[in-house]
């Protein structure tokens, strides 16, 4: 009984390693994903693994992600052209594997950054190290200044609404002098009238 479970479990393993990938297209070994939007984040998780050729040109690619081509032995052609690769470190997987293709393998044309500014237009797989944590920086100025301008709204926000407590408080004090006052001339008025009642019943009890 374990071993036919074990059986089935490497068929549907063969199975899934075998299957086109949501939403691309197969035609062989050649797996085609151009031209669907695809983001990092939607990227297939894997790719069957014999693999020659695989299209991913004309995507909204920044990055790949960590391990995604690494058991297409098999592969000769990948196409990256036409996606806005982010050099920042997340670009160190691409880059390192494009540098251990060999020239057989036609996947260096076409993967050039789209940002940081200063390495627009740079082939990922000629950059240096240096170039490499440099934008690394560069994102983290970035994500400094955005959490630094969430900071100071936050900060904004906690103001006004102090503010407008102080505002509320204060108009909430004059409305309770006034309601004072008002209570007081009221008692004024009653006592001052039990008086004049009192007075009219005297004289008129004379």
């Amino acid at each position: 009984m374990t071993t036919y479970l074990l059986l089935c479990l490497l068929l549907l393993g063969g199975h899934r390693s075998l299957a086109c990938p949501h939403p691309c297209s197969c035609q062989g070994r050649r797996v085609n994903c151009s031209g669907r939007s695809l983001t990092s984040g939607s990227m297939p998780p894997s790719f069957p693994t014999g693999t020659t050729e695989l299209r991913l040109h004309d995507n909204l690619l920044s990055t790949l992600p960590n391990g995604l081509l690494d058991d297409l032995t098999s592969l000769r052609s990948v196409s990256l052209h036409g996606n806005p690769w982010i050099c920042d470190c997340g670009i160190l997987y691409l880059r390192a594997w494009l540098r251990r293709q060999t020239t057989d393998v036609a996947s260096y044309l076409g993967a050039n950054c789209s940002s940081p500014p200063s390495l627009r237009g740079r082939s990922v797989v000629y950059l240096t190290e240096e170039e490499v944590l440099e934008s690394c920086h560069y994102w983290y100025c970035n994500l400094a200044l955005a959490s630094l301008g969430s900071l100071l709204v936050f900060v904004a926000v906690q103001a006004a609404l102090l503010v407008a407590l102080i505002v509320f408080l204060k108009r909430f004090e004059r409305l309770t002098k006034e309601a004072k006052r008002t209570t007081e001339e009221s008692f004024t008025a009653g006592d001052g009238l039990r008086e004049n009642d009192y007075e009219l019943l005297k004289d008129s009890s004379i």
